[in-house]
């Protein structure tokens, strides 16, 4: 008989490629992965993978064992779901998923007074811009920024929240001093194209960025004065050491979504929790739109 727990190991190694990365997504070591797919090799009396340099690819019965194993993940996942969204009570797991900035710049005070309100309720917030499968139960809950409403998955539940722009941030003793240091460099993250050089308004632009890896080290920079960041209204506009570059434009980025799947959404947790959330957006609908305080 074979285990369902087993063809978890088995897919996770199958779609990463490696034994390390199948661990990293399970969040488990090694050797247990390694084990795991011994045993379900053992069980089958077939080998599954071929281990080369480049990591494991799977065999001719791998391949085979492939199709039916997703369709037990799927059976699997729907009658997990299902059961999820029965769930009446408050006591539990809730997984909510959104960009880094949002969860350290906007929500967290938020988050924290929902915990108050609710401490039964295990709160996991999963600030990553990648993308969550909802439908997998990788996350109860995702506030993305879209934008495009056509791009939404039609299998899940969205709530539209308030428009988010963006705009050109310095700091002020860089702004102060573009004249006598010359042109300001952009700082760019995450290997994106340097912006549109006639956003830089009253701002001469370098040619050569500043790249960082991720949000919070490209709003750092700016602090430092290392150049001009595309930063979100709501973090530019609250830091004390920032301005907006003087002649350029807001930009929007884009529309709040809270996004559910269709079981999950009618589990009480769930509906406590973006019931409470989307107050609290459309109280920051301004902050987020780059607009001064009673604008």
């Amino acid at each position: 008989m074979i285990e369902w727990d087993d063809v978890r190991y088995f897919l996770a190694v199958a779609r990463g490629g490696s034994v390390r990365t199948a661990a990293a997504r399970l969040r488990v070591n090694h050797s247990t992965v390694l084990r795991r797919i011994a045993q379900m090799e053992a069980r089958l009396g077939a080998q599954m993978f071929e281990k080369l340099p480049s990591g494991y690819r799977l065999t001719e019965a791998g391949q085979d064992i492939l199709e039916f194993a997703a369709q037990m993940e799927a059976s699997s996942h729907r009658l997990e779901t299902r059961i999820f969204g029965r769930d009446q009570g408050v006591r539990g797991v809730l997984r909510v998923t959104m960009a880094p900035t949002l969860a350290t710049h906007l929500l967290m005070p938020d988050f924290a007074e929902f915990a108050r309100l609710h401490p039964e309720v295990e709160m996991e917030i999963l600030s990553s811009d990648a993308p969550v499968n909802l439908t997998n139960r990788e996350a109860d809950i995702a506030l993305r920024v879209v934008h495009d409403r056509t791009t939404l998955p039609p299998n899940l539940h969205g709530l539209k929240g308030p428009e988010l722009f963006d705009g050109v941030y310095l700091s002020r003793d860089r702004l102060a001093a573009r004249d006598a240091v010359g042109a300001v460099r952009w700082i760019v993250k995450n290997g994106a194209a340097m912006p549109d050089l006639a956003r830089a308004g009253d701002i001469r632009a370098a040619g050569v960025p500043f790249r960082t890896t991720d949000a919070g080290a490209q709003i750092v920079a700016a602090r430092q004065g290392l150049g001009m960041a595309v930063l979100p209204c709501f973090v530019g506009d609250a830091e004390p050491l920032l301005v907006r570059a003087p002649g350029t434009e807001l930009h929007r980025h884009g529309t709040l979504w809270l996004l559910t799947q269709g079981e999950t959404r009618k589990t009480k947790r769930v509906r406590l929790f973006t019931t409470f959330i989307a107050r609290r957006l459309a109280a920051y609908a301004s902050r987020l739109a780059g607009m001064p305080p009673g604008g």
